[in-house]
Parts: C-alpha cells; structure tokens; sequence
C-alpha cells in the first residue's frame, strides 16, 4: 500500500502567489524562462531555472547555477516571499480550463515506495536530467517542484475534496496560457489523519508526468538516509512532494510526429507502402483529427489523409502492443521510413497535442519537414494497465495539460 503524508509547506503570500508561481523548469528553455521573469524580481524560475540571472553562456550544469539556486531560494524566503506553515497539512490544487475542472491532493509520498515499485512508472529515464534534478534537490535541500501523479479513484477521498473546496480557495488566479489554478488547504486535524488514513489503503501510485523529479528526489532521499548512522525513517528526506489526482479526471493528449524526409522514397512510393498496412483516405485540406484507437491522421504535400491500421497488423492483447504510438512506430517510422530508435533520431521530432493539427501543418509546409502524423491519444486505462505490468512506454507517448505551477507550494527536507 501507498504513503502520502502531510507536510508543513513552504507558501507565498496570497498578493503575490500570481507573480510568483511559474510554469515547471522542463516546459521553457533558458532563453523562453528569461524572458518570462524578465521584470519581475518574485519569479520562481530564478529558483527552478536559476540560469536566467547569469551569463546566457553558462553551462546549465556548472556548480554557478546549483549556487545561484541556492542564493535565490534563502532570498526568497528571507523577504517573506515564502512561509513555512506551522502545521503538517494536506492542500488541494485544482486546475481548470474551458468546462474541464480536475483536483489533486497535495502531499509527501515515499521513497521507499519509489524504490519497492509502490509508485508505479511508464518512462525510462535518462541519467543526465535525473542528475541535474537531484544535484537541485540536494543543494536546495528541498523539493522545490511537485511531481504530477495519479491514483485509482477512492469516493471518500472525493468527498473531502468537495467539502474542502466549498470554501473560497486561498489562491485563485489565471495563468498567462489561460489555464486556472485554485488551492485550498486541509489543516483540520481530523479530516488530515482521515486522508492519511484512506491514502494508506490505495495500493498504488502512478507516475503521469515528471518521471526524472520523481526519481531524482526518491534517490537524494535514499543517499541521506544512507548517510545518516541515526536513520529513523520519519525523516522529511524520507518523503517528496506530489500532486496527485484520481485517474477518472485525467484526458491524456496526444503526443504527435514529424518527419523530415521519406528515406528515399517518393512520394507515390511512400503511399504504396502505407496502403499495404492501412486503409488510406484522402481529406484534401480539411484537417483531420484520428477519432478513435488505431486510427491516424497524416499530413504530406499539402494534404490531409486519414490511415486505418488493418487488422492483423497490431495486437490488442499486449498492453504495449496496443498502443498506437507502438503501431506507427513499427509499421511507418521503422519499417518505412528506417526511423529505429526514437530517443536518438534526428530525422523526428515531436509535437505536443496542445499546439494543436495546425503547427504539424506548419512544418511540413514550412519545408522543415517532409510528413507529419497525429495520433489518437492514450487512455489512463492503457497508462496504468503498462504500469501494473511492469513495461516501459515507447518515448513521447503522453502529454498531461495543463502543467502543474511551480511555487505554490515546497517542501523542504529539513526537520
């Protein structure tokens, strides 16, 4: 069974919690996050993206930027830009956009769930961002951003969640990229110890976004306790800050390709060899959107098709087998267009699904690529069923929208 904990965060003032809070340090590069705190000194990207206040020729993993972090946070705390709450609480943020509304529980889950596989993951990661997070962590001595993760809905959670959400929020503001973000916090002692409580009885925990935080603060926590001859385990390094959400309010999106030339092939070539494994349908210039699993949508030449994946060439029984990222991947990208490995090619990129058919349309008829393709999304069904049996999705399968704000809440590993 899971842990998640309550925990004494580290929160702005509520005047200046719209300054403050940012958007996660892996969404903007140095350049995009200079701009965005340009002028304005609350910024939290001058804690999470600390480059921005030093030489734009800086190596982003120099020791200057670990310090600068370092500098930025004891500042922020000392002008009062951050307080230390003086009871250990849940908090509940929520997130909204349009008609969509989703909220998640604030708490600290555990390392030795990481390490035992209690949370569960769907990535790989790579050993050069999970070093840069935890060089981060363990400078800062805290957990300066949430990890994103999901849960199998519990109705009694529900409820508390609703009746804490009566109450006008403590923050309330909307982001530049329009999404809301609302937060409230649980302090009733009672209705704390009944969500850690509940929580210890949901059997597992899935990572949906964040899969390098997660593991860089689940393993600084394992070197401390190591380190430390008085290890008790109730430790705040014992613990990391996560956001977690019930997975029946989640909408994965989807996570699209580009493709910068046929390998070889002409265009009539190409097609022919697609019809072998799909049922193709010309849309002309009206975009296409894939309604529905192993159905996808291409854009080449200035045209939009439709590809229906025969049957045959895709097992429905096999959790990644099933996925349409893993379809295309086999039948075009590899076996077409000679594209093996997806992590390393330089001949793909990818494109988040909230950028929208648009800007797949835009490379291609930009020149920069020579074929796009959209893909239905996967569901938290499909997420969790590879989780639960321990297989790894393809790269690039997920995207989460909206992203979680950084700095409305930390959690620090001091006692």
């Amino acid at each position: 069974m899971a842990i998640l904990k309550p925990f004494k965060g580290l929160r702005p003032p509520r005047d200046i919690v719209n300054n403050l809070a940012s958007r996660p340090y892996d969404v903007l590069n140095s350049a995009e996050a200079r701009q965005e705190a340009e002028g304005n000194p609350h910024s939290f990207l001058r804690v999470v993206k600390p480059e921005i206040e030093l030489p734009e020729n800086t190596d982003l993993y120099s020791q200057l930027v670990y310090d600068k972090a370092v500098e930025n946070f004891k500042k922020f705390r000392e002008n009062g830009w951050l307080k230390q709450d003086e009871t250990a609480n849940y908090y509940v943020y929520a997130q909204t956009w349009g008609e969509k509304i989703q909220y998640g529980i604030v708490g600290c889950a555990g390392v030795e769930d990481y390490l035992n596989e209690v949370i569960k993951k769907h990535e790989l990661t790579r050993p050069d961002k999970e070093e840069d997070r935890m060089k981060h962590v363990r400078y800062v001595n805290a957990n300066a951003e949430p990890v994103f993760f999901s849960y199998p809905a519990v109705a009694e959670i529900d409820k508390i969640v609703a009746e804490a959400t009566e109450a006008a929020p403590l923050y309330d503001f909307m982001a530049d990229d329009g999404f809301g973000h609302k937060f409230w916090v649980i302090d009733n002692r009672e209705t704390v110890k009944n969500l850690e409580q509940l929580f210890a009885n949901v059997p597992a925990f899935y990572v949906a976004d964040g899969h390098h935080r997660t593991a860089a603060a689940a393993l600084v926590g394992d070197e401390k306790r190591k380190q430390n001859p008085n290890h008790t385990g109730d430790e705040e390094y014992n613990f990391f800050m996560a956001v977690l959400f019930p997975d029946n309010q989640l909408t994965i999106i989807d996570y699209n390709r580009v493709v910068k030339d046929l390998n070889g092939l002409s265009k009539e070539e190409f097609m022919t060899r697609l019809e072998e494994v799909f049922v193709l349908t010309a849309k002309g210039k009206e975009e296409y959107k894939p309604n529905r699993l192993h159905n996808f949508s291409m854009y080449i030449d200035g045209q939009w098709y439709e590809l229906q994946a025969k049957e045959g060439t895709y097992d429905d029984n096999d959790p990644i087998g099933v996925l349409d990222v893993t379809i295309l991947s086999n039948l075009v990208l590899d076996n077409i267009l000679g594209i093996k490995n997806l992590r390393t090619d330089k001949r793909i990129d990818f494109v988040g699904g909230i950028r929208g058919l648009g800007e797949l349309k835009k490379r291609v008829d930009s020149g920069e690529m020579e074929v796009a393709f959209a893909l239905y999304p996967v569901s938290m069904k499909q997420l969790i069923d590879i989780a639960d049996t321990g297989n790894i999705m393809p790269p690039k399968t997920t995207w989460f929208e909206p992203k979680l704000r950084s700095g409305l809440v930390i959690h620090t590993l001091e006692d």
